[in-house]
């Protein structure tokens, strides 16, 4: 699965979480918007909840890109 389809996943869904990267928070639309074709392109894994990380070209976990933050309802 690519970044991409998680992003437009989490729109689609209407998933009440925050993507974080260090101290910037950012909505799924959001970064679906600002990042280039060829990062939306990389291969990604979303564990529900936590996190969403890069899957590197042998097939294992890589680093951790956004950590997922709910929103307060």
């Amino acid at each position: 699965m690519s970044l991409k389809d998680i992003l437009q996943k989490l729109v689609s869904e209407k998933t009440r979480v925050l993507l974080t990267e260090g101290q910037t928070e950012w909505e799924a639309g959001a970064l679906l918007e600002k990042l280039s074709e060829t990062r939306l392109k990389a291969s990604a894994h979303m564990q529900p909840g936590l996190y969403i990380a890069e899957i590197s070209e042998a097939g294992y976990l890589g680093r951790v890109l956004y950590k997922l933050k709910p929103l307060a309802q």
